[in-house]
């Protein structure tokens, strides 16, 4: 996709006086438990209109407090650098992507159609210094998108703003399309989820990694994003862990819908069905991926789960035999066909060490996918 295409992004809003039966708003039927079932047969009969991002993008740094705030914006520049033409990074910034620093005036001139809030700051609140920046870009024509956790949606400037110059704002976290439940129908095509040992190994990179090595090959495939970053790079997706949980199955489904027979989704995973409070999403996303291949991330240096420091790492073996049992209940062919261990802490004969003694004991392929390529998962799919 050229960088001046549209990208297709999730659903647009609902009008907000939209009524069910004639009587409640869809809202009213969350906030009101006891009409839940009833709210999950209502969505076949409601419309929504598509949304649209539009590339070419300034990636909006802030006054980022490390690179690791900027890990949204960071890689959008490294899987999508055709689309980022330049960053805006304000006083005190202490993150740097190394594109050209611009300023919204240069960003426009150079073509950047929407301004990224590529960072992410202590509790995801909009400070003042950053409302005037993203007003002064919505005076000069830019659509904004962002993956805080609080909404530019909420800022009746930011609103107001955007609806009087006729753009738009866009909360990636949060979706606005209603999901059927999961429905465990057979689909057509194929797919390929990646799960961890524990959250943030690199479920993303690898399978970015796995598509670009199958787009090299001229395989049919696609990248299905499950997380903000990941929207941003793919250019669609579901943020899964805003989805409510009863849905998690049923949207992986409409994320990665029938397709060609040998096409390949390629589904990013999140969390793990190891860590106490990220295994719901796990779970709901291997039934809804239905995927006839996993593959097995996994980060070699942690001592116990990411913020658990109860929780030890299960074993390869553990994790590959739990998430076979729990992916085999809506495709009984699903199995792991290789590991991607993040070896970004390890030198490079270090990595090659632990690749190679990993794949002697499990007996599968074992890659750094985003490090050294994912040409031999690839080889077995």
């Amino acid at each position: 996709m050229g960088p001046t295409a549209a990208v297709k992004l999730g659903i647009a809003p609902r009008p907000e006086n939209l009524k069910i039966n004639g009587s409640q708003t869809l809202d009213d039927r969350f906030n009101d438990r006891k009409s839940a079932s009833a709210c999950k047969n209502t969505y076949n009969n409601i419309y929504f209109q598509p949304m649209q991002i539009h590339p070419p993008y300034l990636l909006f740094l802030g006054d980022a407090a490390d690179q690791l705030a900027a890990k949204t914006a960071n890689g959008i520049a490294m899987w999508r650098p055709d689309w980022c033409l330049g960053q805006l990074r304000l006083p005190n910034c202490n993150a740097d992507l190394g594109l050209p620093d611009m300023s919204l005036e240069q960003g426009r001139q150079s073509g950047a159609r929407t301004l990224i809030v590529g960072v992410a700051n202590r509790g995801g609140i909009i400070s003042d210094l950053w409302l005037q920046t993203l007003l002064e870009a919505l005076d000069l024509g830019y659509d904004i998108a962002s993956g805080l956790h609080n909404r530019l949606g909420a800022s009746p400037q930011l609103g107001e703003r955007a609806a009087a110059k006729g753009l738009q704002l866009f909360d990636v976290r949060y979706p606005t399309q209603e999901f059927n439940i999961g429905s465990g129908k057979k689909r057509s095509g194929k797919r390929l989820l990646t799960v961890g040992t524990d959250c943030s190994v690199g479920k993303m990179f690898t399978t970015l990694a796995i598509e670009r090595e199958m787009r090299s090959r001229n395989m049919p495939a696609d990248f299905r994003a499950t997380g903000q970053t990941g929207i941003f790079i793919a250019g669609s997706g579901v943020s899964v862990d805003a989805v409510v949980a009863d849905f998690i199955a049923g949207a992986t489904e409409d994320l990665a819908p029938d397709n060609d027979p040998d096409h390949w989704d390629l589904i990013e995973g999140q969390g793990s069905l190891f860590h106490a409070s990220y295994a719901g999403v796990s779970l709901g996303l291997l039934h809804g991926a239905q995927a006839d291949r996993l593959i097995l991330c996994h980060e070699p240096t942690r001592q116990h789960m990411r913020g658990l420091p109860d929780y030890p790492l299960p074993s390869l073996a553990d994790c590959i035999q739990a998430n076979e049992q729990a992916g085999r209940l809506t495709n009984p062919d699903c199995r792991v066909a290789g590991l991607s261990i993040n070896t970004s802490a390890l030198d490079a004969t270090e990595a090659q060490e632990l690749l190679h003694q990993t794949k002697a004991r499990i007996g599968l392929p074992t890659v750094d996918a985003y490090r050294f390529g994912a040409g031999p998962l690839v080889d077995v799919l």
